[in-house]
């Protein structure tokens, strides 16, 4: 499992806006943005202060509401996207997750005829599969029938490993993160480890 290209928008917005449902009126534009761009320098210059603003402390206590009580919404507002390497296993039980979005992924329906297959398995795909499916890329590649392909795309095992480019938020990696930290899938552990890392994890995601 392997994570990279991150970018993460919204922190310092959705700190703001976690306020809003106690406001008797919005803020201005103007006082937003310049709310908004004090958060970031406290960020990225003094993050101890920012841990002390009324703005941080309250999306802090938001975010570590039960879930689902829907006191944590704000953290929607705060989005990461990423390129993630996964097998097809683990592709497969992250389609559950509603706010797990595809940006784009690799295909199997076009590219499985190239790849390297004695690289593009996991460790766990018994390697006469992978001589079964070197062969039946073979095949494909020298006759190009729709039944060759039929055999190639559906022998292919659920350890190939695939790349996809996901958009997602706080909130949904919290719950990714609680229900799958202790997962029997060593993948989804090291996704869970990966997600401590991302900016006021503990804070907002993996606090109790």
């Amino acid at each position: 499992m392997e994570v990279k290209n991150v970018a993460v928008y919204g922190m310092y917005e959705s700190m703001i806006a976690s306020g809003y449902p106690m406001l008797a009126k919005t803020p201005t534009e103007r006082g937003f943005s310049e709310d908004a761009s004090v958060l970031y320098a406290l960020g990225v210059l003094k993050d101890d202060d920012l841990k002390e603003t009324k703005d941080f402390k309250r999306i802090t206590k938001l975010a570590n509401t039960p879930l689902g009580s829907g006191h944590a919404n704000a953290l929607k507002g705060i989005i990461v996207q990423f390129d993630v390497d996964f097998t097809i296993k683990v592709w497969t039980e992250a389609e559950r997750y509603h706010f797990f979005d595809f940006v784009s992924s690799c295909s199997t329906m076009h590219r499985l005829k190239s790849m390297d297959l004695d690289k593009g398995y996991c460790e766990h795909v018994d390697k006469r599969v992978v001589e079964i499916m070197k062969e039946l890329q073979k095949e494909y590649n020298e006759n190009p029938t729709q039944e060759n392909m039929y055999k190639m795309l559906y022998t292919n095992p659920c350890g190939l490993k695939l790349t996809a480019r996901m958009t997602t938020n706080y909130l949904q990696l919290k719950t990714i993160y609680w229900q799958r930290r202790n997962h029997r899938l060593k993948e989804w552990q090291d996704f869970c480890k990966w997600i401590e890392t991302l900016p006021y994890a503990k804070e907002l995601i993996c606090g109790e």
